[in-house]
């Protein structure tokens, strides 16, 4: 006989009070001067700005390496299935060049498979909406003006889907929540029943500090359990997101650099010696110039964010880091440096060997007139 307790437990309980925020990161310029994005934001657009820190953590522990400015862009209304609803919309910028825009549709009230739909509802919305992105990241442009430093936009982008739930209608523990919710069509997006071991890998990247608080980790997607409102697992996210984005640009860039290279140090050498070695000593100027530029970019976007005693956010951000493949991507691109720094000292060689050469050549000739002159005279 099944009694009153044991209905009780199995239905789900409510979201009394939580949030959908969907993410959309762009690379826009070679690095962003900060503290003059605040000051043209301010004069141009007349609002305000913020300096971004993670709110729970003291600041020995986790902090940004620059602190990012957040600004407010007010509120975009998204059409869904079933009905409009309002997001807040706000960006925040890198000083490597990265800029996030976010939209946030807060909950409450909810089923747990409402809120599943709803945060699906909000994805596909916006995955189809390009306008809801290109609009917002418009008026960053423009309001910020010229602190953009050497503005280029790339096609590169990267997006990320979080669910946020603060309260639930009945005090909730981490593992009661995993056996009573089904977290898996929040993470994956799917509407049919998944294999055990798809099951089992979507959940894998779990974790908790206290009994009643959860972050599971996806590719894409991440779900939070927050009772006490704390904010540093979404900000660990998005800079994760942004090195992941900033990683793929020097990437492709370096990809696209190297045949370029190939072929300017094959047209060097053809070239006659003395212009040849002058051509060989700025080719390898240039290389340098680059290699400097995306070293000095690439320790940058290391740094973003310091994690030194906070042991669980230092356990999420390191299982970001692995879940977006952030250091395999860093590897390509040291390796690719490491490429165009071996042809650098290789063409400083040449153009060194070069001018030996020439030189050699002319003490020949001296001697030769040396001794033609002597005989003449």
């Amino acid at each position: 006989m099944t009694n009153e307790s044991d209905i009780v437990s199995t239905i789900s309980p409510e979201i009394a009070s939580g949030a959908i925020l969907a993410y959309r990161l762009f690379d826009v310029a070679y690095a962003i001067d900060l503290g003059k994005a605040e000051e043209t934001w301010a004069r141009t657009v007349r609002t305000g700005s913020s300096r971004g820190r993670l709110t729970t953590t003291p600041a020995k522990a986790v902090a940004f390496g620059v602190p990012p400015v957040a600004l407010g862009l007010g509120t975009v209304t998204l059409p869904l299935a079933g009905g409009p609803v309002q997001a807040t919309v706000t960006a925040r910028l890198y000083d490597f060049g990265v800029v996030s825009i976010a939209l946030r549709v807060a909950v409450a009230d909810l089923s747990w498979v409402a809120f599943t739909q709803r945060l699906n509802a909000v994805d596909h919305a916006v995955g189809l909406d390009t306008a809801l992105w290109t609009e917002p990241l418009d008026r960053v442009r423009q309001g910020v003006g010229d602190a953009l430093i050497r503005p280029a936009p790339s096609a590169l982008e990267e997006d990320y889907v979080v669910g946020v739930v603060n309260a639930f209608s009945e005090p909730m523990t981490a593992e009661a929540l995993l056996g009573r919710l089904d977290l898996v069509p929040l993470l994956s997006g799917e509407q049919r029943p998944l294999s055990e071991g798809a099951r089992r890998d979507l959940l894998r990247h779990r974790y908790s500090y206290y009994t009643d608080d959860l972050v599971v980790l996806t590719w894409d997607r991440a779900f939070i359990y927050e009772p006490r409102g704390d904010a540093d697992v979404i900000d660990v996210l998005e800079v994760a997101n942004a090195q992941l984005l900033e990683m793929r640009y020097y990437d492709e860039l370096l990809d696209a650099e190297l045949p370029r290279m190939y072929d300017l140090v094959e047209a060097t050498r053809r070239r006659w010696a003395l212009p040849g070695a002058r051509r060989f000593a700025d080719l390898a100027r240039r290389l340098y110039t680059m290699v400097a530029e995306v070293t000095e970019l690439t320790e940058k976007v290391d740094n973003a964010l310091q994690v030194t005693e906070d042991v669980y956010l230092a356990r999420i951000y390191a299982a970001a880091l692995e879940l977006f493949r952030v250091a395999t991507v860093s590897a390509a691109v040291d390796r690719k440096l490491a490429i165009i720094r071996d042809t650098y000292t290789a063409l400083y060689d040449e153009a060194h060997a070069s001018r030996s050469e020439v030189l050699e050549i002319i003490i020949l000739v001296l001697i030769a007139v040396e001794i033609v002159l002597a005989v003449v005279r």
